[in-house]
């Protein structure tokens, strides 16, 4: 659902397709979650990606009677929603099997997607996402959001003369790239590209039939630009958040070395350190990197996203960077926007694109944010925390929490903390 252009067909028979109903039907859970954890669903819900599944040929079976069906079941609804017809084959009187009959009809289906073949570049593109993360979808990639966590789409067609396209209110930046080879328009004319009723001259096509085109809402007009990268500090594939992101990369822990600002404070992160630590290894069967604040180097700072633990006195790559983050901590006080938490009792998390090196992640003192709870069910597995919390370390943690949640929430498309309604 994140990645149709990669794939020839799907065929899905199991798991679970969306957080709520799922956990209800099969755990009976009531849940209760804040603002951020309801958008946060968002990241994998594969029902707010369903307009997807029009570029990625999908045939779902269930058995009859198997729970498991839910999880077609709701992606049907989804998809006619977006005026898609979803086919699911149901195998009379099965549970979590293949009905042997139904299983040769669903093989027959997909060894003929097969045999047609993925189709590289198909003439139309219905692409959704809620997340820079996942923001590409064959030609079409969108490079910016008004606001992440609220849906963005495109619908874009390629025509005689070049593209026609329709956007949401919520995309803010985009671009159409067909590699070499690929590109049915005209090389003799500069393709006329229709973005939302208003026409714009995109770059012409290259010799060897590749095209790309970058495009900028500005003022709410679009403007053909020379790149998808306007060079300011802002949300970008990859470096969107939330926390949980920095884990999807090549990342190190910096352990502090220095005294810490506050004791409880610097007893707490030394803890959590080791549990992430710990918990990389249960579940994610790995290894972590780690190396003293003392021995980073220029290539580490180059390489990887960096988790930093301690504060700015203990931890000697925090304070490099701590006045060019979105927060303010010393030995009295931490400001996040407008709000102010004694440093004595309160840790801030969060992620931030790097300071010294802005195409890499800084995290500070979070691993993955899911914690042992989660680990029942995996569709309980999904970040718990946004862009940024701040931890109550006179609360204990818990098998759900770091400790007690008094502020959390995302920074805005530009990295800055939200302001206050």
């Amino acid at each position: 659902m994140h990645y149709p252009s990669l794939w020839a067909a799907a065929a899905p028979g199991a798991g679970f397709a969306e957080t709520p109903d799922f956990l209800k039907v099969f755990q009976n859970e009531k849940l209760q979650p804040t603002d951020y954890e309801r958008k946060l669903w968002h990241l994998y819900d594969c029902t707010d990606y369903a307009l997807n599944l029009y570029n990625l040929p999908t045939v779902a079976y269930s058995g009859e009677i198997d729970s498991q069906k839910q999880a077609a079941d709701v992606m049907v609804v989804a998809c006619e929603r977006c005026g898609i017809e979803f086919p699911h084959l149901i195998g009379p009187k099965t549970g979590h099997g293949y009905h042997p009959e139904v299983k040769k009809e669903l093989i027959r289906r997909i060894d003929n997607i097969v045999e047609n073949g993925r189709k590289p570049l198909p003439r139309r593109v219905m692409f959704q996402t809620w997340t820079l993360r996942y923001n590409t979808s064959f030609w079409v990639t969108i490079d910016a959001l008004v606001e992440h966590w609220k849906e963005a789409s495109v619908r874009a067609d390629l025509t005689a003369d070049g593209v026609t396209a329709m956007t949401g209110d919520n995309v803010a930046a985009l671009t159409f790239a067909m590699p070499a080879g690929f590109c049915p328009l005209s090389a003799t004319e500069r393709p006329t590209v229709t973005l939302d009723g208003q026409k714009l001259k995109a770059p012409a096509v290259g010799t060897d039939r590749s095209w790309v085109a970058h495009f900028r809402r500005v003022d709410y007009k679009w403007q053909v630009v020379n790149s998808a990268d306007d060079g300011t500090l802002r949300k970008r594939h990859g470096l969107q958040g939330p926390i949980d992101d920095a884990f999807l990369d090549s990342f190190l822990m910096v352990r502090p070395t220095g005294k810490p600002l506050n004791d409880k404070v610097g007893t707490w992160a030394d803890k959590e350190m080791a549990h992430a630590v710990d918990h990389w290894r249960k579940q994610f069967r790995g290894e972590v990197r780690i190396k003293s604040d003392e021995a980073v180097t220029e290539a580490d700072v180059k390489e990887h996203n960096l988790v930093l633990w301690g504060d700015p006195q203990s931890n000697k790559v925090l304070a490099k960077i701590a006045d060019k983050l979105p927060v303010r901590w010393d030995a009295r006080a931490i400001v996040v926007g407008s709000t102010k938490y004694n440093a004595a009792l309160f840790v801030p998390i969060l992620i931030y694109p790097n300071p010294l090196n802005p195409k890499r992640y800084v995290v500070l003192n979070s691993g993955f944010t899911f914690r042992e709870y989660d680990y029942l069910n995996n569709a309980r597995q999904v970040p718990k925390l946004p862009d940024y919390a701040v931890i109550d370390v006179d609360v204990p943690v818990s098998s759900r929490s770091p400790g007690g949640i008094v502020g959390a929430g995302f920074f805005n498309e530009q990295w800055k903390p939200p302001i206050p309604k």
